[in-house]
Order: structure tokens, then C-alpha cells, then sequence
């Protein structure tokens, strides 16, 4: 799977900021897919002392959620911590990971934000626009915004609000514990996502594909 648009990443953080307020003009808010059959989660471990990381995807078929593929690729960060950035520091390993899959998703969720983020371009957005694929942005802790606690019950939400732009939804995926952030990424809706996001839930609190991806590269970094 190889990217459709091509981008640096050897740069400085004022080049980098620049960069996502262009590639944000790329966003697509809408709906555009023909439908779903596969998803991907995506995610990544590093270790702090040396900054090698390690990316992991799995793909899943949709909506069954039953594994097709899993990849993993290990690189070294080689962009500094910047918050706003992480996209920068992170995404050149996930893009290592994604080249290795033998099965192309037609749906990627990643553990982070789309547009709740201070230049309304997260990781979530990054991955989907260079793809050009249906990404969604699937975060357990808030980065920016507004938002009220949704209901106790499981499925209950409430608006994500940036600046007074509704950039997300707070949902409860599991009753009675902490809420996830769903945002865009790109060529998705806030309500399709929300409804995806949805139905990759099986009874845990976070999204089976993100969620096995997480454990997949924490057990790859526990090994090495």
C-alpha cells in the first residue's frame, strides 16, 4: 500500500506547521467511499531512551472484524516532540508499516485526532490525505476543544467544539467509563465516522482495530 501523495519530512517545526495548514486544504468532510469491507488500525510504540519505534497495522474484515493481514515495521524518530507535530514525528513509521500490507484497507482508524487539532490537521487527517483513503481519527484523551460529558450509557455523545467549529464527538463507547474522541480524518463524515467507530466496538471501551494494534506494537517493543 504506498502512499498517493508524496511529502517531506526533514523538516523544521515552523516548516512543518506551514505544510499541515496546505495539506489541510486537501480534507475532504464528506462522504466519499463506495463502501466498507476491510478496516485498518494503525498505532505505534517507541521507547523514550533511544527513540526507536515500532509501527503496527491489522487489518480486519468489516463488519465481522475478523484479522486478514498484520504488519509491523521499526524505524527511529528522527523528528523532535513538538505538541501539534505529532504527525511528523510519527507517520513516516505507520507509512513503513502500511507498505507491507498485502491487504489494502478500505478504511483506516488511527489512534489520534483528524480535526481536533490547533490547525484542524491531526495524524488522523495526515495518514488520509497522503493515502487519499477514509481515515478517522479514534483518541483516548482530548488534545483541544470544548466539549460537556456525554451520558453514563453506552453510545451516548456530545459535540467536540474548537473556536466554536463542531471538530469532533465525544462518545461513550462502554458504559460507565471514559469516552473516546472520534474525528475526521478525511473523505468521511463526522456522523459516518461516528457510526463506524461504532461498529468496530465489541464491548471494550476502545475500537477493536486500534485497540489490537496498540497491543500488537506493545508486545513487539516488549520482545525486541
Amino acid at each position: 500500500m504506498k502512499p498517493r501523495l508524496s511529502t517531506r519530512w526533514n523538516l523544521t517545526p515552523r516548516e512543518a506547521m506551514r505544510l499541515q495548514e496546505r495539506l489541510r486544504e486537501r480534507v475532504v468532510l464528506e462522504d466519499r467511499f463506495d463502501g466498507v469491507r476491510t478496516v485498518a488500525g494503525a498505532d505505534l510504540a517507541f521507547d523514550p531512551a533511544t527513540d526507536d519505534a515500532v509501527a503496527g497495522v491489522i487489518v480486519y474484515r468489516f463488519p465481522r472484524l475478523e484479522e486478514v493481514d498484520r504488519r509491523m515495521a521499526w524505524r527511529k524518530l528522527r523528528f523532535p516532540y513538538v505538541p501539534g507535530l505529532l504527525s511528523f514525528r510519527e507517520s513516516p513509521v505507520l507509512l513503513a508499516a502500511f507498505a507491507r500490507l498485502r491487504t489494502e484497507p478500505d478504511l483506516i482508524l488511527i489512534d489520534g485526532h483528524g480535526r481536533a487539532h490547533p490547525r484542524l490537521f491531526g495524524i488522523a487527517s495526515h495518514i488520509g490525505v497522503l493515502f487519499d483513503k477514509p481515515t478517522i481519527g479514534c483518541a483516548k484523551s482530548l488534545l483541544v476543544g470544548d466539549c460537556a460529558e456525554p451520558a453514563a450509557q453506552a453510545g451516548s455523545t456530545s459535540p467536540l467544539l474548537l473556536r466554536g467549529e463542531h471538530v469532533g464527538m465525544v462518545l461513550r463507547s462502554r458504559q460507565n467509563v471514559k469516552p473516546i474522541y472520534v474525528t475526521q480524518g478525511h473523505r468521511v463524515s463526522l456522523a459516518t465516522a461516528v457510526e463506524l467507530v461504532r461498529r468496530c466496538l465489541d464491548g471494550f471501551r476502545i475500537p477493536k482495530p486500534t485497540r489490537e494494534a496498540d497491543r500488537y506494537v506493545r508486545e513487539l517493543r516488549r520482545k525486541d
